[in-house]
């Protein structure tokens, strides 16, 4: 099956760059809401054959605008929720803290995922949930489904289950708001990653000039 992870809109958290991971979160900023516009167009070659979001509300509304263009339902599942900061919640704006929220996830990734983010969930945790979607996904038997996450959730997960993605390259690609990876594969075969935000993904994690990114910014 063909798995499209998309990144939410941006949210007046992404502009202060602060961690925001509880439920429900923000809403979506002006611009925000003009990148979940324009999903329908940029997903327009996609089959899309179901449409899944997080419980926190800027992924919903991020999918709102395609589920209306194809006439889908919107899945709302807890196990594409971003993350959990725990203890670094309350640290928001903090470089350092950032820095080690992305350096428990990644790490997880890498397979030490009996590791916890300080006051929050293990890596073992987050993979679980995350994998119940997927698989529960997999077994509707959709060819073509979007999942509309979160930028630390996506790449952890990518890294810890495609193949072809390790952390290094996770890591160093961050994924901007409305950002799509394309994964094809399956619970039980694995996963390839085709693109990543518009760029071909290689077997080594290489990226090249394919497709079209959806326009949004980092953070």
């Amino acid at each position: 099956m063909r798995l499209l992870l998309v990144r939410h809109g941006q949210t007046p958290a992404n502009v202060e760059y602060l961690l925001d991971t509880a439920v429900p979160g923000p809403g979506l900023t002006e611009l925000g809401a003009r990148q979940a516009a324009a999903l329908p167009e940029a997903l327009a070659d996609e089959d899309v054959e179901a449409l899944y979001a997080s419980t926190l509300v800027r992924t919903q509304y991020t999918a709102a605008p395609l589920a209306a263009a194809r006439g889908l339902d919107v899945v709302v599942r807890d196990g594409l929720r971003e993350i959990s900061a725990g203890d670094l919640e309350a640290l928001r704006g903090d470089a350092e803290h950032g820095e080690l929220y992305l350096r428990t996830a990644f790490a997880w990734a890498a397979g030490e995922a009996d590791l916890r983010m300080p006051g929050g969930e293990s890596g073992a945790e987050f993979l679980a949930r995350y994998d119940a979607v997927v698989a529960e996904v997999a077994a509707s038997g959709a060819g073509t489904v979007v999942l509309v996450s979160h930028g630390a959730a996506i790449r952890t997960w990518a890294a810890a289950r495609a193949h072809n993605v390790d952390v290094s390259f996770a890591a160093e690609h961050r994924l901007a708001n409305t950002g799509v990876v394309v994964l094809e594969g399956s619970p039980t075969d694995g996963w390839k990653a085709l693109s990543w935000a518009g760029a071909a993904v290689g077997p080594a994690g290489e990226g090249g000039p394919a497709g079209r990114p959806v326009e949004g910014v980092r953070g």
